[in-house]
């Protein structure tokens, strides 16, 4: 689901067919890093602790390390190393901010955000689809940046902004 969400995004901003063909592999990817996370920490339905946290916060880390080892897939390495950025520099691992971010990783923030706020969850119910649109215009300029979050919404999403 990430993954074509992720390509109709970059479709809808006329990206080039090799960078669309890329961020639909890191979109189909971009979890890989939580298999070096103890499954019990992303299945608890309770508050994580700071200690859990720090653990599920080394996804991308792990993720990019897997996918820099496979040639064919080095290409998308950083996109999947990047996706807990946002837009105002509070993300992780590197605290990048805006510009700074790939615009494939981007991209994929909001497809996974939005993916995980429409499907089921141990910690949280899920939203409709108008709520998790809501939700991303809400975040854009913080969380998000603002255009592509536009984009996503009106272009993918098929929604008013």
């Amino acid at each position: 689901r990430v993954g074509d969400l992720c390509a109709s995004c970059a479709e809808a901003m006329d990206m080039s067919p090799d960078i669309i063909r890329q961020v639909k592999t890191a979109g189909i990817l971009h979890d890989i890093g939580k298999v070096g996370v103890n499954e019990q920490i992303l299945k608890k339905p309770e508050e994580l602790t700071d200690a859990e946290w720090h653990e599920v916060m080394k996804f991308p880390e792990i993720g990019f390390r897997i996918l820099s080892s496979i040639q064919e897939l080095s290409e998308v390495a950083g996109y999947v190393l990047q996706q807990q950025e946002k837009w105002d520099g509070t993300g992780y691992p590197n605290s990048l901010r805006g510009e700074e971010i790939s615009p494939p990783a981007r991209i994929i923030s909001i497809a996974a955000a939005y993916d995980v706020m429409t499907e089921d969850r141990p910690y949280a119910a899920r939203f409709d689809p108008d709520r998790a649109a809501e939700e991303i215009k809400a975040a854009a300029g913080r969380q998000f940046d603002p255009q592509i979050a536009r984009v996503f919404i009106e272009k993918v999403l098929r929604k008013r902004w």
